[in-house]
């Protein structure tokens, strides 16, 4: 006999669906923020910092890249409390999102910084700027326009990776897709439904991301900004 497919039942519980889309896109976003954060930290510590100090960063990307996303949810949400620490689903969820993108950010960043010639940062230095303001002005938003793609797509991977954190129970959307599979055995149905949600979301963001490039990258000519608009108050400025 065929199956015959029942989306009734399911779309009885939209606000399940509706709770766990919101609940992903705010553990999701919280998780991209502090990731985004970890990983320029870690980035311009391997490309400015002491040798030690990049060490230990190297250490965490290698660890951090080479162990599943769900290895790393389980650690921080059974494993710290055997040291007294003891945080919620969602908490660790989060934290465990924003060191696993991290790493990964954090090797893209890199590789944009690298990108960046030596003579623009000299250009900088020449300025009159400090090593911080050069990196501020001169080296990360050229960077980031460089490796923007590559960020997106981490980024988007991160969005759909969020789903593993159902495993500790955190509030998303994949755990509200299988509270609503275990009340109306609809299991495709029910995951079709999550899985058009996901497809939604990840436009969403892939939008997200296209007008935040429009306001990074297009508001200023790129030149100018690197150098006339990098110069601290009080200096006059260059022409590009």
């Amino acid at each position: 006999m065929a199956y015959q497919m029942h989306f009734g039942p399911v779309l009885d519980r939209a606000p399940e669906f509706v709770d766990g889309t919101i609940n992903t896109i705010l553990l999701s976003g919280q998780g991209i923020v502090i990731g985004l954060a970890i990983g320029l930290a870690v980035a311009i510590i391997r490309v400015e910092g002491p040798r030690w100090l990049d060490q230990i960063a190297v250490a965490y990307i290698e660890i951090i890249r080479n162990t599943p996303l769900l290895v790393q949810v389980f650690l921080f949400f059974f494993g710290l409390p055997y040291i007294g620490l003891r945080l919620s689903a969602d908490t660790s969820a989060i934290i465990a999102i924003s060191f696993n993108l991290g790493a990964y950010s954090a090797e893209i960043f890199r590789a944009g910084f690298l990108a960046i010639p030596k003579s623009q940062i000299e250009a900088g230095l020449a300025l009159g700027l400090t090593r911080l303001q050069t990196i501020r002005y001169v080296v990360i938003v050229p960077a980031l326009k460089v490796v923007f793609p590559a960020l997106t797509g981490q980024l988007t991977l991160t969005l759909l990776g969020s789903s593993v954190v159902c495993a500790i129970s955190a509030n998303e959307l994949t755990l509200a897709a299988s509270k609503v599979e275990s009340l109306t055995f609809r299991s495709l149905e029910t995951f079709l439904v999550a899985g058009a949600i996901y497809v939604t979301l990840t436009f969403v963001f892939r939008f997200t991301y296209w007008l935040i490039s429009l306001w990074l990258f297009h508001r200023k000519d790129p030149a100018r900004f690197q150098i006339a608009g990098a110069l601290p108050h009080g200096q006059e400025r260059v022409e590009a």
